[in-house]
């Protein structure tokens, strides 16, 4: 009785420390997240159909919420010099829609990942590998046109902010099971 009632209390004591740790982390992810503003650029609204509809500089799409089998956000390097930073939407179609965003690594560029990560504190570096989960070195290499893929919807936006926008829109139409129209002026 006495065995049970132990693992009792250190099984529950130990809950708190647990949700309060991930209660932090969702948290500060939070704050994160709100610190960037979709760019001025873009719309997105409710829509009365049950589809995720995106008119972008390059063209429009448009998906059921209901073939939606898969929504990421990844970057890579590509031939080992830009960044890619892509969001895919898999369906049950036969189809894959890409929507990236490319950035150049050098070293003048401020968004180089390499020169960011040289001159971040080593505590700074291993939070944030943490937090992603994978190390510049790690990222995906992809060499155009051998890691193409058939079968591809393609766009290029312009800007990380624009992408980011976007990711959320179709994500919070996939989520809540209403549609949005998204738009890149």
């Amino acid at each position: 009785m006495k065995f049970y009632f132990l693992t009792f209390l250190l099984l529950f004591g130990a809950l708190p420390v647990t949700a309060q740790s991930t209660q932090q982390n969702t948290e500060d992810r939070d704050e994160e997240e709100e610190e960037e503003e979709a760019p001025e650029n873009t719309e997105d609204e409710l829509n009365k159909k049950r589809r995720w509809e995106a008119s972008l500089p390059g063209g429009r799409y448009a998906v059921n919420l209901g073939n939606i089998t898969s929504i990421s956000e990844h970057s890579y390097v590509l031939d080992g010099t830009v960044i890619v930073t892509e969001v895919t939407v898999d369906t049950v179609g036969s189809s894959l829609a890409r929507f990236y965003y490319i950035e150049p690594v050098t070293e003048d560029s401020k968004m180089d990942i390499v020169n960011r990560l040289k001159n971040r504190t080593t505590g700074l570096k291993n939070k944030a590998e943490e937090r992603v989960g994978i190390s510049f070195e790690d990222m995906a290499q992809k060499h155009y046109p051998d890691t193409t893929h058939a079968k591809t919807i393609e766009f290029r936006l312009l800007s990380r902010g624009e992408l980011r926008a976007l990711y959320g829109s179709i994500y919070t139409a996939w989520d809540t099971g209403k549609g949005r129209s998204f738009k890149v002026r």
